[in-house]
């Protein structure tokens, strides 16, 4: 995969009448992580820790920072926020691929100086299964 422009990572939020890009983002980031299982015991090969494989929690997490510019954007991350509802949310990765999925907001905040604009970041946790699906 060759340099990417970090404006083509976007984050969408399923909508009404289908996936919503959320405007207004200057940064976004996805991780995923996975917990291990350890079985490691006295008959492990030199004490050396053993570990169980495809056992351990799954989960992804989203987060992005920016302004807000989109009025339908905002107003559906703030719905499903102060609802606590799961939604679907799409990441598209420019020449990676898109990872989709259930995700809850888990964190939404607002910041803003007397002489500047109004931020906000946003957190999203999985729900449910991720997929991931490579560019063509």
């Amino acid at each position: 995969m060759v340099a990417q422009k970090g404006k083509d990572l976007l984050l969408k939020i399923d909508g009404e009448a289908g996936f919503v890009t959320v405007a207004g983002l200057r940064s976004k980031r996805i991780a995923f992580n996975s917990q291990t299982v350890d079985i490691t015991d006295a008959d492990s090969a030199g004490r050396w820790r053993e570990l169980l494989a495809g056992a351990g929690v799954q989960r992804a997490a989203v987060s992005g920072s920016g302004i807000f510019k989109d009025a339908q954007s905002d107003a559906l991350m703030r719905q499903r926020f102060f609802a606590g509802e799961i939604a679907d949310w799409r990441l598209a990765v420019p020449d990676f691929g898109t990872v989709e999925g259930p995700f809850q907001i888990t964190s939404l905040e607002y910041t803003g100086s007397h002489d500047g604009e109004v931020t906000f970041d946003v957190a999203l946790e999985s729900a449910g299964p991720v997929s991931f699906t490579v560019a063509a």
